[in-house]
C-alpha cells in the first residue's frame, strides 16, 4: 500500500514536500528493494514521470523538474520524498507515488496565485 501527503495550494516560486509512505511489503521483499516513482496527472492531461529513485537511491528527473524536484528514500521509515522547489503553474496536478505494481490514491498540488 503506497500513501501519499503533502500536497496543497501554494504560489509560485513556492515549495511543498510530498511524502510517500509504503507497507504491505513480504520480509524476503522489503521496501529497500524497490525503486519508486513520482508521476503527476494535470486535468485532460496523461500521467507523467516526474521522477525515479532506484534501489540504491541514485535519482532520474524528468527534463521538466530537473534542478526543481529532489526525489528522496528513507528505507528506516519507508517512506519516499519528493521535494518541490521554484513551483510554477504548470506543476499543478494530483501526484502520485508508484513501485511498479502498486499506485497511491495521489496528493493534489495546486500552484496558482
Amino acid at each position: 500500500q503506497l500513501v501519499e501527503s503533502g500536497g496543497g495550494l501554494v504560489q509560485p516560486g513556492g515549495s511543498l514536500r510530498l511524502s510517500c509512505a509504503a507497507s504491505g511489503f513480504p520480509q524476503e521483499y522489503p521496501f529497500s528493494r524497490y525503486g519508486f516513482q513520482w508521476y503527476r496527472q494535470a486535468p485532460g492531461e496523461e500521467r507523467e514521470l516526474v521522477a525515479t529513485i532506484t534501489t540504491a537511491g541514485t535519482p532520474i528527473y524528468s527534463n521538466s523538474v530537473k534542478g526543481r524536484f529532489t526525489i528522496a528514500r528513507d528505507n528506516s521509515k519507508n517512506t519516499v520524498y519528493l521535494q518541490l522547489n521554484s513551483l510554477k503553474p504548470e506543476d499543478t496536478g494530483v501526484y502520485y507515488c508508484h513501485d511498479a505494481t502498486h499506485w497511491g490514491q495521489g496528493t493534489q498540488v495546486t500552484v496558482s496565485s
